[in-house]
């Protein structure tokens, strides 16, 4: 399952773990996806949606 939001497309973003000796080590931040239940033009559906989307309400979410 993709790790990616299904309402703005936020994706895993990249950059380095730096110790403090300064080593770098790549690594990567993953997007708060949360699974919820959405009205999709009449229809009932499940979508993996980032919290930033929730809390905007770009989404109708189903409730029950």
């Amino acid at each position: 399952m993709a790790k990616r939001c299904q309402v703005c497309g936020k994706g895993p973003t990249t950059g380095n773990n730096v110790s403090h000796a300064m080593n770098k080590t790549r690594r990567r931040w993953l997007p708060n996806l949360q699974s919820v239940r959405i009205d999709d033009r009449g229809t009932h559906r499940t979508a993996r949606v980032c919290t930033q989307c929730l809390k905007s309400k770009r989404i109708t979410r189903l409730i029950g």
